[in-house]
């Protein structure tokens, strides 16, 4: 993994300043501080690192992003089993179980201090872990999670390619319950704007509100096309992402 040398807030689109913490925080330590996040309908206290060299220290603009849009779209993740990937500290998956009850396992890199900071955040939201640092074998080998979801991940251009290949695994490994298996696995959700999506079974949700160049962001959208992913923009800088051969006809 890269090792990020610059300021997160340097990525930060302009109009997200503002949304990702509360000006006030309180110094627990050397290494970490905690902040009070607005989520929809609650407050979050997170503990994150004052600095960490993977850039696993502050919540994103995606994050609140995202969670604002799932709010608005309940039914493209109720009653799913999920994973989430590039975790950076739990407060995404602490918001969906929290707001949803969703049944979710959180993932990041190979990281001691990552994994411990958190393990605290979700000490009290039964969240499993897992360590995975993508294109490696994946820690499960038969994983079923029919939902995968991240927020602001995109940075490191030169982990594309590893991406990719884990997300490529984690949805061609999904197969339905042999008592469901007749069914057709879509969900059709209403949005706030009046228009019907179909969300297929398994997909990836991913918000993306860092600022990067739309070059190397259409690098990782034509690396997914190439592996057989397809990609859809549905709203709000929330992209789904499934494999071609789920898409509804």
């Amino acid at each position: 993994m890269d090792i990020a040398l610059f300021s997160p807030s340097s990525l930060f689109a302009g109009d997200d300043d503002d949304s990702s913490a509360d000006e006030q925080t309180t110094e627990t330590s050397l290494s970490y501080v905690e902040r009070r996040h607005q989520f929809p309908g609650m407050e979050l206290i997170i503990q994150e690192f004052s600095f960490h060299q993977l850039n696993a220290n502050l919540l994103w603009p995606g994050t609140f992003a995202f969670a604002e849009w799932l709010v608005q779209n309940p039914s493209c993740i109720k009653g799913r089993r999920c994973i989430e990937l590039g975790s950076g500290t739990g407060a995404l998956a602490i918001f969906l179980r929290k707001s949803f009850d969703l049944d979710i396992t959180t993932s990041d890199y190979d990281d001691q201090e990552i994994e411990e900071n958190i393990a605290h955040n979700c000490s009290k939201s039964n969240i499993i872990f897992l360590t995975d640092s993508w294109g490696d074998t994946f820690p499960i080998a038969d994983p079923d999670w029919d939902l995968v979801v991240a927020s602001d991940i995109l940075l490191y251009v030169k982990q594309y390619t590893n991406l990719t290949k884990s997300l490529s695994f984690l949805l061609k490994a999904y197969k339905p319950s042999d008592n469901k298996s007749f069914i057709v696995v879509i969900i059709l959700s209403f949005n706030l704007s009046g228009i019907w999506m179909n969300l297929p079974k398994p997909a990836f949700l991913m918000s993306w509100r860092r600022r990067i160049g739309k070059e190397d962001e259409s690098l990782f959208f034509a690396g997914c096309e190439k592996a057989g992913l397809e990609v859809k923009h549905i709203g709000s800088r929330v992209y789904c992402i499934n494999l071609i051969e789920s898409k509804s006809t």
